[in-house]
């Protein structure tokens, strides 16, 4: 698990190399049938993750969003890696800093290990349940934990394009909440993991390559990802779609 934890890791540091080099050159943006924007990045950041995948461990099935989008489908298998090439592709496009390279490795429905490089903040998280998570920025790495609710309340991230919903307004009204903040993309996963904020709830459409990876590094940080039932958020589901979660820090 180390190896394929430090093979993930490579290849998310590289795809987010590569897609600070499209940034600084410029870009289009185009639309796909779904009706979400997809760029040059999310195009080369995926070949580079999915080429590495294939020929350092052929036996391990990769579904990734591009190649889902563009009519290939692979099976659900008991062990297989989610690739989302560029998650946050709209901030991107935008101009902001809020978008992520995630490689997530599933096993038996639950994800297990995960990187998540963050290209413009030039940051990696990763993690293997059960065995910690790390950040690594500017050439140094240190172990990260998730943290328990402080008696002042919880800080929430939640989705940017979300922010205005009447659920999410529902939801937190049931809580006692110190601070709110918006962002966009996996970023909401690793400030849980950090220990700098406590809960994201999202009540919205996401797919299993959007969750995959960040969740595995939320677990491995002491972290949960609950539906609506509570139980944990697993993979292998009809059309690679999940329902609402509640992201949290430590329980």
């Amino acid at each position: 698990m180390q190896e394929l934890l430090t093979l993930a890791v490579r290849l998310a540091d590289e795809a987010a190399a590569a897609i600070r080099s499209i940034r600084a050159a410029g870009f289009s943006v185009e639309t796909k049938t779904d009706s979400t924007p997809v760029t040059l990045a999310d195009r080369q950041a995926e070949a580079l993750i999915t080429a590495g995948l294939r020929a350092a461990v052929p036996d391990i099935p990769v579904v990734a969003e591009e190649e889902v989008a563009a009519g290939r489908i692979t099976a659900p298998a008991p062990r297989y890696w989610l690739v989302d090439p560029l998650d946050g592709t709209r901030e991107f496009a935008a101009g902001r800093d809020e978008f992520a390279v995630c490689i997530g490795l599933i096993e038996n429905g639950a994800p297990v290990l995960g990187a998540v490089a963050s290209p413009a903040l030039q940051e990696i998280h990763f993690g293997l349940v059960g065995q910690g998570a790390w950040r690594r920025k500017g050439g140094m790495e240190k172990n990260i934990s998730a943290r328990h609710v402080p008696p002042e309340g919880l800080t929430v991230f939640a989705s940017r394009h979300y922010q205005h919903a009447p659920e999410l307004a529902a939801c937190l009204a049931r809580h006692k909440v110190a601070q709110l903040a918006n962002i966009g993309s996996a970023l909401k996963f690793l400030r849980l993991a950090e220990g700098n904020a406590d809960f994201y709830p999202r009540l919205g459409r996401t797919m299993e390559w959007d969750t995959a990876a960040p969740q595995a590094v939320l677990e491995a940080a002491g972290g949960a990802v609950l539906t609506e039932s509570g139980a944990p958020l697993r993979y292998g589901k009809p059309g690679w779609e999940n329902p609402d979660f509640f992201a949290w820090g430590k329980l």
